[in-house]
């Protein structure tokens, strides 16, 4: 693997984020998130988001790299994230990427959102075992994927239609705890007993699919027609219906698979009550559980970065000419 500095960019949705890797080390981190800005309408609003990309891009960058101790000068390579997610924000960092790499007369490369998300485990400091299934969770996405080696991935499953970050961000909503909604959830659900209320799994009988849109109507159900709604009852039975959902299908799958290994990453990731459930899941199979560090878990460049770092050893490069894909499948490059 590559053994100098690689700087990498994300802007995918609200977060402006920018890392100096070397290796599988991290040497900066740096994430500007408009979480506070988004949670006055309940969600991401694009513009707004691409407006606050364009304010923080050049702050966190310079950031990143003084954070790391070298100069722009030093760097290797560039990376950012060129795909998929909202086509202002993408573009915000893609230009900020390509200015930096000709400025500075060092290759550039593209990232697919996805890629940074399953290879964010090779921060850890332990052996990454392949082939491993990844179980990816977060507001846009909930994929259950096949990586059987550096670049060569295959999307076993996925969601029929809503993510599991969106059901924990909508039930948020509707229970009055405010967004971000997964961590509101988390919090509120220490205090409830996650059996007080009965609510959908959806697609149950599915092996590798997920369905998360009846759910949200059963929360706003149950906050229509229950005057005496206990909310913190109410979040602790979302969230160990999503829990539920999302461990027994990634711990069946592992299983089915023969996989020596499964991995927890993306946003939802983040979440105590899923960690733990597939960590003893995975311990009563006697396969090994990878997830990645909490800082590592949201949005993030470092992640960027360390896919960007296999690549580049493969010799891959991107011209000056990158485009931004809002809709983009995951790359298979077999090794």
């Amino acid at each position: 693997m590559n053994q100098s500095p690689v700087l990498a960019i994300e802007s995918s949705c609200d977060e402006t984020a920018a890392a100096v890797v070397i290796g599988r080390r991290v040497l900066s981190n740096i994430i500007a998130s408009q979480a506070e800005m988004h949670a006055k309408w309940g969600g991401v609003v694009p513009e707004a988001a691409a407006r606050a990309h364009v304010e923080a891009i050049i702050p966190v960058v310079r950031s990143a790299v003084q954070t790391a101790g070298i100069t722009y000068a030093d760097l290797a390579a560039v990376a950012v994230t060129n795909r998929p997610g909202l086509v202002g924000a993408l573009s915000v960092g893609v230009t900020a990427g390509k200015a930096i790499a000709h400025a500075q007369k060092i290759p550039l490369i593209g990232i697919h959102h996805l890629e940074g998300h399953l290879l964010s485990i090779l921060a850890n400091a332990g052996e990454i075992l392949f082939p491993h299934l990844s179980l990816i969770v977060s507001g846009g996405h909930t994929e259950l994927v096949a990586v059987r080696a550096l670049g060569d991935y295959e999307i076993l499953g996925e969601t029929r239609d809503d993510a599991a970050g969106e059901a924990f961000d909508k039930g948020a909503r509707l229970l009055g705890l405010g967004y971000p909604g997964g961590l509101a959830i988390q919090n509120a659900a220490r205090s409830g007993n996650p059996n007080a209320y009965s609510l959908p799994e959806g697609l149950r009988k599915s092996a590798y699919e997920f369905s998360f849109s009846g759910l949200k109507t059963a929360v706003n159900r149950l906050v229509d027609t229950t005057p005496t709604l206990n909310v913190a009852d109410a979040a602790a039975s979302l969230q160990e219906t999503i829990v539920r959902s999302l461990s027994q299908k990634a711990l069946a799958a592992v299983e089915e698979l023969g996989y020596p290994a499964l991995s927890l990453v993306g946003g939802v990731a983040a979440n105590e009550a899923l960690r733990n459930r597939l960590a003893e899941g995975c311990a009563r199979l006697g396969v090994a559980f990878m997830t990645p560090p909490l800082t590592l878990c949201t949005d993030n460049a470092a992640m960027i970065g360390l896919a960007a770092v296999t690549r580049l050893a493969r010799g891959e490069r991107d011209s000056l000419d990158l485009d931004v894909w809002p809709n983009a499948e995951l790359p298979v490059i077999p090794a």
